[in-house]
């Protein structure tokens, strides 16, 4: 395990390049990172994770244009994005044709989601693609929020860790946008907050 902070990332950027697992904080819980598109990183974070397949992960995005780019988004996606993202929210949407496996669903979405932390967005857009990024932890665990616990639980699992501490002990909430809206998880943004927003849509 490579161990790195924000300002010495470029190591880390390359061995996640490669098909390594970075873990790293964020305004939320910790995250894992692989590239979106690389199987075995894929397959790797699936195993370190202990999570069923069939549970896809979130494409994590540096920039609000990247939505556009992967997922179908209409008014009311809009409006959510505009008002909630980058920061601690995650939309799930219809993702468009050719977005690798890896990223959605067996019903055909993609959950995205942009760090209002700085250095994350930083090291997505210096990998050049977007990763896939689970909270730090096993499956039905409690989210990890310091890179000493990631370094206790994941030393032999885990390839770059970034030393720091998450912001907060909250994953993000997280909202389907179909026909209608769908709270799939609240965090610090309240569903009663996204339906004064929508006007009670």
């Amino acid at each position: 395990m490579e161990l790195l902070f924000w300002n010495g990332i470029e190591e880390g950027i390359k061995i996640i390049s490669n098909g390594g697992i970075i873990a790293f904080p964020t305004e939320t819980v910790f995250g894992f990172g692989v590239v979106f598109d690389d199987e075995k990183a894929y397959k790797r974070l699936i195993e370190v994770k202990r999570r069923p397949p069939e549970k896809p992960f979130t494409l994590m995005c540096s920039d609000i244009d990247d939505i556009y780019k992967y997922a179908e988004v209409n008014e009311v996606a809009k409006k959510l994005i505009n008002a909630y993202m980058p920061g601690q929210f995650t939309i799930i949407l219809k993702a468009k044709p050719g977005l690798s496996k890896n990223a959605v669903s067996k019903e055909g979405n993609v959950g995205i989601r942009i760090s209002s932390d700085e250095n994350v967005r930083n090291l997505i857009r210096k990998v050049g693609k977007p990763l896939l990024v689970p909270s730090a932890n096993r499956s039905g665990e409690p989210p990890i929020v310091d890179s000493a616990e990631v370094a206790k639980q994941f030393e032999n699992e885990v390839d770059v860790l970034v030393i720091g501490k998450s912001y907060s002990n909250i994953p993000s909430t997280i909202v389907l946008v179909d026909d209608d809206i769908h709270v799939i998880r609240e965090g610090i943004i309240k569903e009663s907050d996204i339906r004064k927003l929508l006007g009670g849509h």
